[in-house]
């Protein structure tokens, strides 16, 4: 991987999102976490892995991830995406400051083919997960929605919420910039990857696929 490349990616990416600074760009508010979290995941047995990871946060930190949390496959997401379901945090998907930019690297098992996304959070959702929120079933406490989930489903779709805290449902947000790609538009992710998936589909995935239709659901 060349650190250059990543990094021009990174300043084009920068460059094509919303020119808006907003107050998520100013000076960390006081008590804010010290660390936010970004988790992938994938509706039941669609699978897809995520393998490399480039971030820059709010504060113009720029983060390399290859070695990441797993890409979780959860099985209350069939069909359709739901406001409610999360994967759970790992080890090693965090930053210092919520990420505003994001690409990432992706092999779609059930796709067979490695995309590549471009991903910029909105000042508006940048401002949601600096804000200090009290929860409802516990008066006087005060947290902060310091975790996004991002879903990754057939047809190289990709979908993102910022977790809700405690009982709240999560918030489907609109990206500033949601770019993904694939074959041979591929740039960050050309050549990172050696899967060929020549292995095929495991059991489970044919079973839970037989007799759907493409892309098994409306992402």
């Amino acid at each position: 991987m060349e650190i250059k490349r990543i990094a021009v990616l990174l300043s084009l990416l920068t460059l094509t999102a919303c020119q808006g600074t907003g107050r998520a760009n100013n000076a960390a508010l006081d008590a804010e976490p010290t660390e936010w979290r970004f988790n992938f995941f994938t509706p039941l047995a669609l699978p897809a892995q995520v393998t490399f990871v480039a971030i820059l946060d709010v504060g113009g930190i720029d983060y390399r991830f290859n070695t990441l949390d797993s890409t979780k496959s959860l099985y209350d997401v069939t069909g359709e995406w739901n406001d409610s379901a999360r994967a759970m945090g790992g080890y090693w998907n965090r930053t210092k400051a919520p990420p505003r930019h994001i690409l990432f690297c992706w092999d779609s098992v059930i796709d067979k083919k490695v995309y590549e996304t471009h991903l910029t959070l909105s000042d508006t959702a940048l401002e949601k997960m600096r804000r200090p929120s009290v929860y409802k079933n516990y008066p006087g406490k005060t947290a902060y929605y310091d975790s996004i989930q991002i879903g990754l489903a057939p047809e190289g779709k990709v979908a993102v919420w910022i977790d809700g805290i405690g009982f709240e449902p999560n918030h489907r947000v609109t990206p500033a910039v949601l770019k993904t790609v694939s074959g041979d538009k591929l740039a960050l992710c050309k050549g990172i990857t050696k899967s060929d998936f020549s292995y095929g589909y495991d059991q489970d995935i044919k079973d839970f696929i037989k007799g759907k239709k493409y892309p098994y659901g409306k992402w």
